[in-house]
């Protein structure tokens, strides 16, 4: 298994989108990201630290992606 890459907020959300996934809503620091063709729907916090990688790890394993796709 590839070692997950450290990102910050802006960086995942931006691959992300280059993946399909559209920007749905945002309520406080919480953005809420869907696929429409994939019917998955993610929730990314938004801060400035780098997300952990646990929490990377689940928004990858709920999007079905890879670490190799970003």
């Amino acid at each position: 298994m590839p070692k997950l890459p450290v990102l910050r907020p802006k960086e995942l959300i931006r691959a992300l989108e280059k993946l399909g996934f559209l920007k749905r809503r945002q309520k406080g620091s919480h953005l809420v990201m869907v696929h429409e063709e994939k019917n998955k729907q993610i929730i990314i916090p938004v801060h400035n630290k780098p997300l952990k990688k646990g929490t990377i790890a689940a928004i990858l394993r709920q999007a079905d992606i890879s670490p190799d796709d970003l």
